[in-house]
C-alpha cells in the first residue's frame, strides 16, 4: 500500500531571490546542481521532463510565482507513488536568501528503503544548491551523471571510492588531490560526506560520488569550465566507474 511522506528542509544561500529562481526554475539552472537533465516550461501548468540514465519522469508546474515559489508535481506511478517538489524563496539581508524545500507525496514498492535514502539524499542535494549558488552562480554547468556496477555493500563502495581517488581518510574541509585512474588530477576541498555520498568542490567543478539505495555506483558531477565536453566527460567517468568496481561487482554477484 502506498505510504504518504514529507521532507521539509531549508537553507540560507549566498544569492538574491532572482539568482535562486534561475537555479530552481530553469533547465540550465537545475542541471547545474541537481541530478540528471531537466526541461521546464516556464508557466503554471507547464510541462516538466526529468531524465537521468535511461529513466525519465514527467511532472507539471502547479505553482509559478517568480521569484518566490515554484511547485512541480509528478503523475501517479503504477505502484501509487507520486512526488511534489515545493521551493519557496525568502529574501534575507545582504543579498542573501532562504530556500524552503518541501518534498512530499506517496511512496510505493520498497517505500521504507526509498524514504531512508531520500532522508539522506534530499539534504545533500539542497546543500549542493547552496554550493552552486555560493561558488558558481550566474554560470551554467555541464551535468555528468553516470552509473556503474551494482555493488550491494555500502562500506565496500565508499571505501572503494576513497582508494580509487587516493583519499582514504578525509573529513569535510580537507584540501585534497583526487587521482582518478585515467583522468587528470583534481585539486579541491571535501565539502560533503555521509554514509552514501562523498563530495569535493574545485575551482571549476562540483564532484559527487554516490552509492544509490538500490546498490548502484554513481557519480553526479557538474563542470563549469568553458568548453567542457559533456559526452567525453560522461564516457571517461563511466569507464572509471567500471574499472573501479568491476571486481567488486563480480564478487557481489
Amino acid at each position: 500500500m502506498p505510504q504518504p511522506f514529507e521532507i521539509d528542509l531549508n537553507i540560507d544561500v549566498d544569492a538574491t531571490p532572482e539568482e535562486v529562481w534561475e537555479a530552481i526554475s530553469t533547465g540550465p539552472g537545475m542541471d547545474s546542481w541537481f541530478l540528471g537533465h531537466i526541461d521546464i516550461e516556464p508557466r503554471e501548468g507547464g510541462a516538466v521532463r526529468w531524465t537521468v540514465g535511461g529513466f525519465g519522469q514527467d511532472a507539471t508546474v502547479k505553482t509559478w510565482d517568480p521569484p518566490n515559489r515554484i511547485v512541480t508535481t509528478t503523475g501517479e506511478d503504477p505502484d501509487g507513488s507520486r512526488h511534489s517538489f515545493d521551493y519557496s524563496v525568502t529574501p534575507r539581508e545582504g543579498g542573501r536568501s532562504n530556500v524552503r524545500y518541501v518534498h512530499s507525496g506517496m511512496l510505493g514498492g520498497d517505500w521504507e528503503a526509498e524514504y531512508e535514502a531520500m532522508g539522506e539524499g534530499d539534504p545533500m542535494y539542497l546543500f549542493k544548491l547552496g554550493q552552486y549558488l555560493g561558488h558558481f552562480k550566474g554560470r551554467f554547468g555541464v551535468s555528468v551523471d553516470v552509473f556503474g556496477p551494482n555493488v550491494p555493500d555500502t562500506d565496500e563502495v565508499m571505501s572503494g571510492f576513497g582508494r580509487a581517488l587516493g583519499i582514504d581518510d578525509v573529513s569535510i574541509g580537507d584540501s585534497v588531490t583526487l587521482k582518478p585512474d585515467g583522468l587528470p588530477p583534481i585539486e579541491g576541498e571535501v565539502d560533503a560526506r555521509s554514509v552514501h555520498f562523498l563530495g569535493v568542490i574545485s575551482d571549476d567543478a562540483i564532484y559527487r560520488f554516490i552509492h544509490g539505495f538500490t546498490g548502484q555506483t554513481m557519480i553526479g558531477h557538474h563542470f563549469f569550465a568553458e568548453g567542457s565536453d559533456q559526452r567525453r566527460l560522461e564516457d571517461d567517468w563511466r569507464a572509471w566507474l567500471e574499472r573501479t568496481f568491476a571486481g567488486a561487482a563480480g564478487a557481489s554477484g
